[in-house]
């Protein structure tokens, strides 16, 4: 369970030094501390269960939820995030992970994620079409579609059949909300793949 500095020092408050009482939990393994005012009292609990709370608002996606969701062969060993509004890309080192979160527009932020509970613990995580959406916002703009293709299926290596199999016209639409290149590209793309289905 998450603990804040704040719930602990309330908790602790019939000690003289709730704050010592503190650093005796960290030191004897009931409190890991996760980033800086966060501690989490279960060693077993999963990374991306903490993703959100580590900084937030963000959901799982690029790299991670790719392949959460079988559209790269590679295993992804860091917590790549998306936020909105935050300017800069963070990462934080945790006892539970690596944890990235870099920003996409706040046009398409709230759309293509769900929510997903596990053992009491809430956690955001983009679509496969979402994911697909924010990786493509993340690289140089293509000059064309067979760019575009090459980028996709050579260089990200996502598997093109996963990728005909995922929800074509939902990726347009959600495609549609960033207003890059690359994005209308994509459209393009998905639409010339929609006429020879």
């Amino acid at each position: 369970m998450i603990k804040t500095t704040a719930m602990l020092l309330q908790q602790n408050s019939s000690y003289v030094n709730p704050a010592a009482k503190i650093g005796r939990m960290v030191r004897d393994g009931e409190l890991i501390p996760v980033i800086r005012g966060l501690y989490e009292t279960d060693r077993s609990v999963p990374g991306y269960c903490l993703a959100g709370i580590i900084y937030g608002p963000s959901y799982l996606s690029f790299e991670y939820a790719l392949a959460w969701h079988g559209l790269i062969p590679e295993a992804v060993y860091a917590f790549t995030c998306a936020t909105c509004g935050k300017k800069k890309k963070k990462q934080y080192q945790t006892p539970y992970g690596v944890f990235t979160f870099r920003d996409v527009p706040a046009a398409a932020f709230p759309y293509g994620t769900e929510l997903r509970v596990e053992n009491g613990y809430g956690y955001m995580i983009a679509s496969a079409e979402k994911a697909v959406c924010d990786r493509l916002y993340t690289c140089s703009p293509c000059s064309n579609r067979t760019e575009l293709r090459q980028l996709l299926f050579d260089d990200l290596r996502i598997d093109e059949a996963a990728f005909r199999s995922a929800d074509l016209n939902e990726m347009a639409e959600l495609a549609g909300l960033y207003k890059t290149k690359n994005h209308r590209l994509l459209i393009a793309m998905l639409k010339e793949m929609k006429r020879h289905e």
